[in-house]
């Protein structure tokens, strides 16, 4: 016994001996990532009989969706891959289109003028992982015009580069431990002299096959020569035509096989964008990512992806995308007929009932473009008939239901309803705003989570008028508390990580402020307005300090933005976001609506019988606390649309929907209303309730 335990313990000694002597690369070899950049692939054009390796890939492999988005709404290849390299988002300007191609240079390459994107144009971090690896003397190998622009250094040079994968050796494959190939073979059809040409978006669906074949069979060259063991990423880096979609990620490596590929940077489990290559590449080959760079590290999620799956969310996008403009032209033009039909009616006194049924429903349609988000859709049939659904049964809730006697009743369903639904939302990964006609759009690739800023105006409205129904019934400290309370909510849900928005909370605190004083009957002074505004600067910056101060993978752009201040970029970024917040001043689809509707608000106070029978005045003296709330929503949707880029937008859905439900309150208590419901005593029905300005009224 005694000899078996020596010999037992000097095996165990000679194999711990054995391991501590083992050269360190005995215990893992050293990672090899290859990235595939087809240019322009979508998961349509996957198929078992014209992309057969790309096919064999993607079953083995975790599957997404990429935005490809850079500065631009549409990405040409120079931009795809530039970006790339930049770990940011880029754009090379008026050059865009294909990738340059390269001079060679020994084993390497130089691209031609590269010192011009950095020292003329501006680019920033260009060339920011190359030289990361050349740093850390990782070995990498480029394979076609956009990897070299994908891997050149901040001189513009590769050190090794091959112009096909035909021309790269086994030796070549097995040196490298990051290989990166440009598949140009998609977007050729598409570029004319190297630049992108703005032609239709669709080729010839045979031509579209061919090309595709001949992507498929790059491809396939390098996927046959690969050592084993590779990771293999497969991604589409830029659009093909003039519009944007979203483009095939797909990452190979052991255990991915069927699950869905995300990234933290989009907080969506299939969804990652272009900066997310760079990180995700440096990740691999465990080398630290820059602070430059603001990628995020593709993750692998749930089992059940598939390419037909992952195909889908662009689908969805391209259906709401196509319709969007008209959408937004056909609500400019029922907001601005709604005004002037009401403006006739009322002058006459005719057919208030009507206008009130009109009001109603024009207020309840802004909401309506995130509820049908709550059913599955995919065709523009599917799509318009769930949202007249919805639209139907919030009309018809607000109209019908035993509160409807009351003349907030329907202020308190539709705005309860619309506020109640986008705070739902925040709360469950924002999952109505995407591809929703007042949220944002997945191929855009500007905002994947949060809070977006129409659904700002609409969330701020909606909890404002929502609260000041409440305030009717306990006016004073209770009602000024309530509105206090449910805004500081709102607010906080818009600004912490579940919403990330930033100028929001800048527009929501004056207005809740503006809105809970007037209730208690104090006056409001241009001085305390710009204090609540600076209150809300303050408790914005509170935000994206605390967000900045978590890891870098967890920071939203609030965070990002302090970064930004602190390394001197923060100054373009606002400029920017004024550029494009005065854009929307001359909008044709928004300036309508904030035109119709506050030239239909001011002449009805200012001439009250002549433009609206006295409705507008009738609905303040009813309500004080109703006009409490519309002032502070004048505020916000003010404040709003000169602190974000979305400009007019904010003040023209504030408006969309807080002044039709005045005009509805303002006609259910209009004396006299002749041929509407009375009650006993000659009075409106609703005004039975309560006596105006009592606050007495039991919605």
């Amino acid at each position: 016994m005694r000899r078996a335990l020596v010999i037992a313990t000097m095996l165990l000694g000679q194999l711990l001996l054995a391991g501590a002597l083992a050269p360190a690369g005995a215990a893992a070899a050293p990672a090899r990532v290859a990235l595939i950049g087809v240019s322009g692939l979508h998961w349509t054009d996957i198929t078992a009989q014209d992309t057969p390796h790309l096919f064999k890939l993607s079953q083995s492999s975790a599957l997404g969706s990429m935005s490809v988005r850079t500065v631009g709404s549409v990405t040409c290849p120079y931009d795809g891959w530039l970006t790339v390299s930049a770990g940011i988002r880029s754009a090379a300007g008026y050059s865009c289109g294909a990738a340059p191609a390269p001079g060679q240079s020994g084993d390497g390459a130089v691209i031609p003028g590269y010192r011009y994107l950095i020292d003329v144009a501006g680019q920033k971090n260009a060339g920011a992982l190359g030289e990361t690896l050349k740093r850390a003397g990782t070995p990498t190998l480029a394979i076609g015009d956009g990897a070299a622009l994908a891997l050149a250094d901040t001189t513009g040079a590769v050190p090794a580069y091959r112009a096909t994968p035909q021309q790269a050796s086994a030796a070549d494959l097995e040196r490298a431990r990051l290989i990166v190939m440009d598949v140009d073979d998609l977007v050729r059809p598409y570029l004319a002299d190297g630049k992108m040409a703005r032609e239709p978006e669709r080729l010839n669906p045979a031509d579209r096959r061919a090309a595709a074949r001949l992507a498929d069979a790059e491809a396939g060259a390098l996927l046959s020569a690969l050592p084993a063991g590779t990771t293999v990423m497969v991604s589409g880096v830029s659009d093909h035509g003039n519009v944007p979609h979203l483009r095939v990620a797909m990452l190979n490596e052991p255990g991915a096989q069927g699950r869905m590929l995300g990234a933290a940077s989009t907080r969506r489990a299939d969804i990652s964008i272009l900066p997310d290559l760079t990180t995700t590449i440096l990740a691999k080959l465990g080398l630290a990512v820059p602070s430059t760079i603001i990628g995020q590290v593709w993750e692998t999620g749930a089992q059940g992806a598939s390419a037909e799956k992952t195909a889908h969310a662009d689908e969805s996008a391209q259906t709401m995308r196509s319709v969007k403009g008209a959408y937004f032209t056909f609500l400019a033009v029922l907001q601005v007929l709604f005004y002037v039909l009401a403006f006739v009616l009322l002058r006459r006194r005719k057919g208030l009932s009507w206008v009130r049924l009109a009001a109603v429903a024009l207020a309840a349609l802004p909401v309506t473009s995130f509820l049908v988000n709550l059913v599955p859709w995919t065709s523009h049939v599917e799509l318009f008939g769930a949202m007249l659904g919805f639209w139907a049964a919030l009309t018809a809730l607000a109209l019908l239901g035993p509160w409807a006697r009351h003349p907030l009743g329907p202020t308190a369903v539709v705005a309860g309803v619309t506020a109640l639904t986008l705070a739902g939302d925040l709360l469950t990964g924002t999952t109505l705003q995407l591809n929703s006609f007042m949220g944002f759009s997945a191929e855009q690739g500007a905002r994947y989570y949060g809070l977006g800023n129409i659904p700002f105006a609409l969330l701020a409205t909606g909890t404002l008028l929502a609260t000041t129904v409440v305030a009717h019934r306990y006016p004073g400290k209770i009602g000024a508390a309530v509105v206090a309370v449910a805004g500081t909510f709102a607010m906080v849900l818009g600004g912490s990580g579940l919403g990330s928005d930033f100028g929001g909370v800048i527009a929501f605190v004056p207005g809740i402020a503006v809105t809970a004083l007037l209730i208690l009957g104090k006056r409001v002074s241009l001085l305390k307005l710009a204090l609540f505004c600076v209150a809300g600067g303050l408790a914005v910056t509170a935000f994206a300090v605390a967000n900045y101060l978590k890891p870098a993978g967890e920071q939203s752009h609030l965070g990002r933005f302090v970064g930004q201040v602190l390394n001197g970029e923060a100054v373009e970024v606002v400029w920017r976001k004024f550029e494009a917040m005065i854009s929307t001043l001359v909008n044709p689809n928004l300036v309508p609506i904030v035109a119709a509707a506050l030239g239909f608000l001011v002449y009805a106070i200012l001439r009250p019988e002549k433009a609206s029978a006295g409705v507008v005045p009738a609905a303040f003296a009813f309500s004080p606390a109703l006009k409490a709330g519309l002032i502070g929503t004048l505020v916000s949707g003010v404040v709003g649309m000169l602190v974000n880029d979305s400009g007019a937008a904010i003040l023209s859905m504030a408006l969309a929907m807080a002044i039709p439900l005045l005009l509805s309150a303002g006609i259910a208590v209009l004396p006299g209303r002749g041929g509407d419901d009375h009650g006993p005593d000659g009075e409106p029905a609703d005004m039975a309730l309560s006596a105006p300005g009592s606050g007495r009224g039991t919605p």
